[in-house]
């Protein structure tokens, strides 16, 4: 799905969710209108299109914050033979990686910590029906720290748990994979709520803090994206074990003989090695390198051409930029102005 139809479909659900805000309830005009435009979206397993019919307004963020875990990948990776660009079914968290990989359990954990983390703030602003600031965080006085709860604290469980019941829905199937990505899916949410942030306002006369009121905030996205990129360096090699009687998998050990130990709650794990990313590859998900630009005075840097291009050296274009510069204005009425240039070179990757 392009951005383009992406952002089409958002302005509707957009309108749906207003018209449902000034009739008070999900009326079967409004209802009729979203069952139609959640058939039309690619991708969907049949209980998210349940939850897209009858929560539009809730819809509208989870496409945001899908957006904003795909931007974020795509941001993260953008020096990369792999730039979080990959061919695969396109659905509304964009394209999926058909190799296990680390960069698939990247993929899974930022989209669905940008789920959370859109639905929350949108209960914030009170663009979403049915929540709003964390009532458990409401006039609570820690003696100890000499605070109390006050503010619009950010409802993060309310975030997690949509976006668990929405997120993780498309995984269907009983295999490896299903596992591998709810695993992952989860990581991106405890890493979200790890990085709340307690935010305080001091009272008192002439700025003194006599009482002070605290509430809890969102993370920006970016650290989450860092925090989550660190995870990708050292993620765990796993497998599925499997049921002895119907031989099913039924959990995830590390890939190691004789042991069947687990993977940390907070451990992106993948079940295939990546592919390297330097050749067009349908099967695995690669688009090659071919045409990708380089620098070529980075030796062994990710974005370095010989590393970039894998071998197979790169082109070189030359380009002229023409501008006025050092302008002065002179009395009167006119401005001088000097001719600059700068010749540029760009390599790209044969």
């Amino acid at each position: 799905m392009s951005r383009k139809t992406r952002r089409w479909i958002f302005h509707i659900f957009l309108c749906l969710g207003i018209i449902y805000l000034k009739i008070g309830g999900f009326s079967s005009v409004v209802a009729l209108g979203a069952s139609i435009i959640c058939n039309k979206i690619p991708g969907l397993a049949p209980r998210q299109r349940t939850i897209c019919q009858s929560r539009p307004d809730a819809i509208i963020a989870i496409g945001e914050g899908a957006q904003m875990g795909i931007e974020e990948c795509q941001f993260q990776f953008k020096n990369g033979r792999w730039n979080c660009s990959a061919l695969g079914e396109r659905t509304i968290f964009g394209k999926e990686l058909k190799v296990g990989s680390k960069e698939a359990a990247f993929t899974y954990a930022i989209v669905s910590a940008g789920v959370a983390h859109a639905v929350t703030a949108a209960c914030t602003r009170g663009s979403v029906s049915g929540c709003g600031c964390d009532k458990e965080k409401q006039g609570f006085y820690n003696q100890e720290e000499g605070w109390k709860w006050g503010g619009c604290s950010a409802d993060v469980q309310y975030g997690l748990g949509f976006s668990k019941a929405f997120v993780d829905e498309r995984e269907v199937k009983q295999n490896a994979r299903t596992l591998m990505n709810l695993h992952n899916n989860e990581v991106g949410r405890k890493i979200l709520e790890k990085n709340m942030r307690l935010e305080c306002k001091c009272h008192g006369v002439s700025g003194s803090c006599t009482t002070k009121t605290c509430w809890t905030t969102l993370p920006k996205f970016r650290q989450l994206g860092y925090v989550l990129k660190e995870k990708y360096y050292q993620a765990v090699q796993v497998e599925a074990v499997r049921a002895r009687r119907n031989k099913r998998p039924t959990f995830l050990k590390i890939k190691k003989p004789q042991s069947y130990r687990k993977p940390a709650d907070t451990d992106l794990v993948y079940i295939e090695k990546s592919p390297n990313y330097c050749e067009a590859d349908p099967a695995t998900g690669s688009v090659g390198t071919q045409g990708r630009t380089c620098n070529k005075t980075l030796a062994l840097q990710a974005n370095g051409c010989d590393l970039m291009c894998c071998g197979r050296g790169y082109n070189t274009h030359q380009y002229s930029r023409v501008w006025q510069c050092n302008c002065k204005f002179l009395w009167c009425c006119y401005v001088k102005c000097n001719t600059c240039s700068e010749r540029t070179e760009v390599h790209t990757c044969k």
